[in-house]
């Protein structure tokens, strides 16, 4: 019994931190929090790295395939 009212009281202690987040917005500048990054550099990139990644595997498992033949 003392352990639930232990964990109970450290949990309703930490809600006042959980809730103390800054508002959504701008900084002085009105910029958006982060800064105002551009998402297309780095989806290109992902999207490049994914298909490069496709192509090696495709790469490998079709030389795989090729020495299975010559070897039988």
């Amino acid at each position: 019994m003392k352990k639930i009212i232990l964990t109970v009281s450290f949990l309703l202690v930490n809600v006042a931190f959980l809730i103390a987040q800054a508002p959504p917005g701008g900084g002085p500048t009105g910029d958006p929090i982060g800064g105002a990054v551009p998402i297309d550099g780095g989806i290109s990139f992902l999207v490049a790295a994914g298909i490069a990644y496709a192509g090696k595997k495709f790469y490998d498992k079709k030389k795989e395939n090729k020495t299975e033949i010559t070897e039988e």
